[in-house]
């Protein structure tokens, strides 16, 4: 299952540039493209609000 990004995300990119597949594009909030998502959770490691959770 994908991750998603809620409302708490802050823009700061940190998500984006640890996601191996690219699946993270900016946005207010970020977007994770499910179809592309590998479900690793690098994005909700690298997160300092906690923005990204498994949907």
């Amino acid at each position: 299952m994908a991750y998603t990004i809620n409302e708490s995300c802050i823009a700061c990119g940190a998500c984006m540039s640890e996601c191996p597949v690219d699946a993270i594009k900016e946005g207010t909030p970020y977007v994770i493209d499910a179809g592309v998502c590998i479900d690793c959770g690098a994005c909700a490691s690298a997160c300092p609000v906690d923005a990204p959770a498994e949907a």
